[in-house]
């Protein structure tokens, strides 16, 4: 007959074998130095194929893209450069994207969601209003300026608000090398094909009007 302390022991061994053996915050650790891109690719499951080490240059490892400012003239008043395993494929399995942010004088990043990834930034220029909202729907926000910093948790509603006099400048860190953005307000007026009406009328206690008024603000048919 087993005995008791046996029993236990056998017990805790299960517990431990049932449980993750890694648990990961970002992307999966990659297993090489590097595995460039290879974006013409058709298959990709959490990345992409490498591109062949020896196809492999010193260019693949830089990027220029958050040379030039984004242009801002737009209803929001702001623009993201990402650099992402799309834009740089150099980035592919080593779990980081980061942004540039512009803002005009009141211009507005707007409600978004970054499925894959916590998002970390610094102010460069400009006066900031960051704000995120907690699962427990709780609103954390602060005016930020140049030299601080933030960070939004992985998978929580944010934003970036310009509250100073002249353009503001972020740049964010992700650690995701494909992170994702849920833009709330497009998700949801905007989708293709479209949110059923009477889920949005009922889920905002709003009549078609409002809706419909909605919606065409996005270019999306009533």
């Amino acid at each position: 007959m087993i005995s008791l302390a046996l029993f236990h022991f056998l017990c805790s061994l299960t517990v431990l074998l049932l449980l993750p053996l890694h648990t990961s915050a970002g992307d999966p650790d990659p297993m090489q130095d590097f595995c460039v891109a290879d974006l013409q690719a058709h298959t990709s499951v959490n990345g992409y194929p490498c591109k062949p080490a020896k196809s492999v240059t010193a260019n693949d490892f830089f990027f220029d893209g958050f040379t030039k400012e984004g242009n801002t003239s737009n209803n929001l008043g702001s623009a993201l450069t990402i650099a992402n395993v799309n834009v740089f494929p150099a980035l592919n399995t080593l779990g980081v994207a980061m942004g540039r942010v512009d803002l005009a004088p009141g211009g507005l990043n707007p409600p978004h969601i970054h499925p894959r990834a916590t998002e970390a930034g610094i102010i460069i220029e400009g006066k900031v209003l960051i704000g995120f909202v907690t699962t427990a729907n709780v609103f954390h926000s602060k005016e930020l300026s140049v030299g601080q910093m933030f960070v939004v948790p992985k998978g929580l509603l944010h934003f970036q608000l310009n509250v100073g006099q002249g353009k503001a400048l972020i740049y964010t860190a992700l650690n995701s090398h494909l992170p994702g953005s849920v833009i709330v307000s497009n998700t949801l007026f905007a989708s293709s094909p479209a949110i059923p009406e009477h889920v949005l009328t009922k889920a905002f206690q709003a009549d078609k009007h409002t809706i419909d008024t909605i919606r065409s603000k996005f270019g999306a048919k009533a």
